[in-house]
């Protein structure tokens, strides 16, 4: 009988044995099939089991499987489920497909009279609650009805018009560092249909890209960069490029964060491309943490409520379990939101840290404080307290734009719009510093033109930035924020002095009757363009310093041009096209693909090669390559 036992547990021994000497671990990395690129953030599971893990910031990823039979499923918001069978492979690399039909999906949860903001997971995190409800709560057909009605809102924008240098020599703006159009662009396009004239905003979408210009090496924080070829759109005219590199700042020597985010768990963002995706970009987010950052998480729907208290970002499993919970349903009270954000701030501020409030909606605000004048008040005096917001912008269907690029204005911060979870691996991950660390504010720009050179002249883009020519000067005028290793571009056509009269877009306004404007001996004498004159002033500063310099009247060919001004030309024209701009001249998608293909450089994250993708893409959907 002993014996019998014996073998029976010998036998067991080896099927055990057998058993784990099968099982191994298998990694990889996963990216995006189009671009490339790999995909934070990716659910990798063993079929049939809840065993699994994610992929990391860089897209990689480690698992156990048992044996040669195991079949691992590869899934994520926007791109289709993929299953792959190991086999004997060590290493399974997969490339998803973008699946856009899963974004358009409603999802609604339940039926009831009314909806409430819904927690979920520790019971310690829910005690913490201050004004919220937590209990369960539903969405009803109702709010599905609402929900899926388009309330989209974008800002009216009159394009600037080219402005006679002899009468009006002078062009102020401030910088803008937002890139949320270009962003929101792509979403149209990839959806197949033309975005909206005045989501279109030129500078945000030359600003999307990085451009090779040099870093700083005197004491300002930023190095300035000009170029002058002829314009690729008109040859009669020559093209201005302005090119400001922020300096890179490595992310250890970076001051430490005080970081409040706010999130909409409103009825609105119950969306698959809302509020999953806010929780998937914020964990990257906190991945970047270190020790001596601080988070704390403020919700709001029909009331606001703390969910989690300031948190070392060295806990950061506490801070993710606490996005984790989060559901969305009710209506949204966002002022009382951003009221008790910005209090949360103020009680841990740093100083000559980085104090911030990073808003995460739809812009749907439709309790308490919820007109734009009201909002954008309240926002005024808050930055008053050296507290910066970024707000950043998700879904579709009743995307408010134009309230939430006013509150990045207005709150010295930034404005990004999230479409897919590769754009959250961007502005959380490959742009951190960036996105969250200010190095100079308040930076504005004036040129002052010759007229003896130039007849006229026109900013591409930039509308709502333009400033009165007194307001650079005054110091109490606010004006954009730069991040560390942020670039700024602007472009902007000139008319030469020599041009036809007929060839010019400016207009004939009567000579004065009582002031004349005769030029300088010194302005035909010189070889002066234009001199660009550039203020700011350092983050916790309220004195501005200025740096001076000019641009001579040497337009180099376009096969002499650089890289960083033919892709940005590229960009600008393209823009030009989906506005059916009256100055986009002979431009057509054909010359914005060779300009691109031509300009597209190192490309390292694979954001040039996309907008090309974007080019084609929308050329099909023309009736010829000219805009429609």
């Amino acid at each position: 009988m002993k014996r019998k036992i014996y073998m029976l547990l010998l036998a067991l021994l080896f099927v055990g044995l057998r058993a784990q000497a099968q099982e191994r671990p298998i990694t990889g990395t996963v990216t995006d099939a189009t671009s490339g690129e790999t995909l934070p953030g990716i659910s990798v599971q063993l079929k049939g089991t809840q065993k699994g893990a994610a992929t990391d910031k860089h897209g990689k990823y480690s698992v156990i499987v048992p044996n040669e039979k195991a079949i691992l499923v590869f899934s994520y918001i926007g791109y289709e489920r993929t299953e792959v069978k190991v086999g004997e492979k060590q290493v399974v690399d997969v490339r998803l497909k973008r699946d856009n039909k899963v974004l358009e999906e409603m999802v609604v949860t339940g039926y009831g009279a009314e909806r409430k903001v819904r927690l979920r997971g520790n019971n310690t995190l829910q005690g913490q609650a201050v004004g919220v409800q937590i209990q369960r709560g539903y969405v009803t057909m109702a709010d599905a009805e609402v929900l899926n009605h388009n309330t989209e809102n974008y800002d009216y924008i009159k394009e600037s018009t080219f402005q006679n240098a002899k009468k009006n020599p002078l062009s102020t703006f401030s910088i803008d560092v937002d890139k949320a159009s270009y962003s929101n662009v792509r979403r149209f396009l990839n959806n197949g249909q033309k975005p909206p004239v005045d989501a279109v905003r030129i500078e945000e979408m030359v600003n999307y890209f990085s451009y090779d210009y040099p870093q700083p090496t005197g004491n300002a924080p930023f190095s300035v960069t000009t170029e002058l070829s002829v314009c690729p759109w008109n040859s009669d005219n020559q093209l201005l490029h302005i090119g400001l590199q922020g300096k890179a700042i490595p992310t250890d020597n970076l001051p430490a964060s005080n970081l409040v985010f706010l999130i909409d768990v409103s009825g609105s963002m119950d969306t698959q491309d809302k509020l999953p995706l806010v929780k998937a970009g914020f964990k990257l987010l906190v991945d970047q943490l270190r020790p001596q950052d601080k988070v704390a998480i403020v919700v709001y729907a029909g009331a606001a409520g703390l969910v989690l208290p300031p948190t070392a970002g060295s806990s950061k499993d506490k801070i993710n379990e606490a996005i984790e919970m989060l559901e969305a349903g009710g209506s949204t009270a966002g002022g009382a939101g951003i009221n008790l954000a910005y209090m949360l701030a103020q009680e841990q501020f740093i100083e000559d840290g980085n104090n911030r409030v990073i808003l995460a909606t739809d812009g749907d605000f439709n309790v308490g404080v919820s007109s734009d004048s009201e909002l954008v008040r309240l926002i005024e005096k808050k930055r008053e307290t050296g507290i910066a917001l970024t707000v950043l912008g998700f879904g579709t269907g009743n995307l408010k734009d134009s309230r939430m690029e006013q509150l990045a204005d207005k709150g010295n911060g930034n404005y990004a719009y999230v479409d897919n979870i590769l754009e959250a691996k961007k502005v959380f991950v490959n742009e951190f510093g960036g996105t969250l660390f200010t190095i100079a504010k308040d930076v504005k720009l004036q040129l002052e033109f010759n007229p003896a050179k130039v007849k006229a002249y026109r900013l591409i883009g930039y509308e709502n930035r333009a400033l009165q020519d007194e307001d650079f000067n005054d110091d109490k005028k606010d004006a954009g924020e730069l991040g560390s290793g942020h670039t700024v571009t602007a472009l902007y056509e000139i008319v030469p002095a020599s041009a036809n009269d007929s060839n010019t877009a400016i207009g004939k306004v009567d000579d004065l009757k009582y002031q004349e404007k005769n030029l300088s001996a010194e302005a035909a004498k010189t070889d002066d363009i234009l001199t660009l004159k550039l203020r700011y002033k350092a983050p916790e500063g309220s004195q501005s310093k200025l740096i001076t310099t000019t641009v001579l009247n040497k337009a180099v060919p376009e096969s002499a041009s650089s890289d960083n001004f033919r892709f940005s030309a590229a960009v600008a024209a393209f823009g030009m096209l989906l506005r059916d701009s009256e100055f986009k001249g002979t431009a057509t998608y054909a010359q914005v693909l060779s300009l691109a293909e031509g300009a597209q450089g190192t490309d390292s994250e694979g954001y040039r090669a996309e907008f090309i993708r974007l080019v084609k893409s929308r050329s099909l959907l023309s009736d010829n390559s000219r805009s429609k």
